[in-house]
């Protein structure tokens, strides 16, 4: 009799009765990106090997010791994709439509990473991510981490999850940590394995992914990488805890936050659960001003986050058991004075929780009036709402239909339900 053929350990079937949760989950998600007017990009499954080792960095577990790699016919060596971010990265260089504009982009797939497989990690598992590449505030990191608390809240796990957030500072900043590091392991050679002594004068941060019990209680007496940020980074940090502030989203300030991906600054922040045992991690993401320009293109703010939707699933299905074509922008809402970006922050989140299939985008930054609504033409919005100084301080902001070319001065209580009259 012939041999069974077993599925790769790690690597998972999914039948229609799971399937149908997945999708359900699914267009959730890819619901509220479109809302927040992110557009799907679609990479390979397979890149070489030299774009993950410049990326993640070589001294890192993923690199070390996760990725699929293997030499094809042509003597290249190739990896399956085991993130999301570098490939995207790769691709925007590649095609010329980073340099100078904003882009904001999420894909979904599977990524491969050898791992022991356990309850939440396997070898294969599914990612979904969201790359916002042109801004350099901190309003785009917190309508990253607002997009993804929307997520909770839609999926009925708000309460489950909690948001750990952390500033690691410019490549600058982390130079001089580092130099710290090094000389505290040094003091403390003895109690480092071969493995953190390999990495000490290489990448010493690494040192915090051990798993070793002991090196992570000698790491508590370590320099805290707080202490060592430069003043544009704890600046950006602090406008960042303001803007979560004012939305009423919670946080916890982990010092220790460092993300397991040598390509990020500033910001790095993870959703962390209680409710799936070791695998608490939902969701990751931060900032990688510097990734652009590492992998050969013009220096280009960026910042992202990934999710793994194995995790996702078990923790929706704990705790909601009963829970089961890129659209054009609705309204394009145009910001004058950078005095009143708060109030244009709160204003977008109240529309969108007085109208959830209104898809909204917000213009960050401090472009001219007339670039503003070039790209509100550019984004398809059908309608514009200008809010300045004058406005905020009336109660009032301006509505302008671009199909009919009307335009109205209206109170701020109104606009819900004038927005509802014609967008229904």
């Amino acid at each position: 009799m012939v041999k069974n053929i077993q599925a790769i350990r790690g690597m998972n079937d999914y039948f229609p009765e799971e399937t149908a949760f997945w999708q359900r989950v699914e267009w959730i998600l890819k619901d509220v990106l479109t809302r927040y007017s992110y557009n799907e990009i679609r990479l390979p499954i397979v890149e070489r090997t030299s774009l993950f080792q410049r990326a993640i960095g070589e001294i890192t577990d993923v690199v070390e010791k996760e990725m699929y790699t293997f030499i094809n016919r042509n003597g290249d060596s190739l990896t399956l994709r085991p993130e999301g971010t570098a490939g995207c990265v790769r691709a925007g260089i590649e095609r010329g439509f980073l340099y100078n504009q904003e882009q904001r982009f999420w894909y979904l797939g599977p990524m491969f990473r050898y791992e022991r497989p356990q309850k939440g990690r396997y070898r294969q598992f599914y990612q979904i991510g969201a790359e916002v590449f042109g801004q350099q505030g901190p309003d785009v990191d917190a309508e990253l981490i607002l997009l993804t608390a929307r997520w909770w809240r839609t999926l009925g796990i708000q309460d489950y999850v909690t948001l750990e957030l952390n500033s690691i500072g410019s490549l600058e900043a982390r130079a001089r940590y580092c130099k710290a590091l090094i000389a505290f392991f040094c003091q403390n050679k003895e109690f480092l394995d071969k493995d953190c002594l390999r990495r000490m004068y290489i990448n010493p941060m690494r040192i915090f992914d051990t798993k070793n019990p002991n090196i992570q209680a000698l790491l508590n007496e370590a320099p805290v990488l707080t202490d060592y940020l430069d003043d544009d980074s704890q600046a950006h940090f602090s406008d960042l805890c303001e803007l979560l502030n004012l939305a009423g989203i919670s946080y916890k300030i982990n010092p220790r936050l460092i993300r397991g991906l040598d390509y990020y600054n500033r910001t790095v922040f993870e959703w962390v659960t209680m409710y799936l045992g070791s695998q608490g991690t939902i969701c990751g993401g931060g900032r990688y001003d510097s990734l652009v320009e590492q992998l050969g293109g013009f220096a280009t703010p960026a910042v992202g986050f990934a999710m793994g939707l194995e995790r996702l699933i078990l923790l929706v299905k704990a705790v909601n058991p009963n829970f089961a074509t890129i659209a054009c922008v609705d309204v394009y809402l145009v910001v004058r004075g950078s005095s009143i970006k708060h109030e244009a922050f709160q204003l977008a989140e109240q529309l969108r929780d007085a109208l959830p299939s209104l898809r909204l985008m917000t213009n960050y930054g401090n472009d001219s009036f007339k670039k503003q609504f070039r790209r509100a033409n550019k984004h398809g919005a059908r309608i514009v709402l200008v809010l300045g100084e004058s406005e905020v301080s009336a109660g009032q902001l301006i509505m302008k239909d671009l199909v009919t070319g009307n335009q109205e001065m209206l109170a701020k209580s109104d606009i819900t339900a004038r927005l509802a009259s014609i967008l229904d």
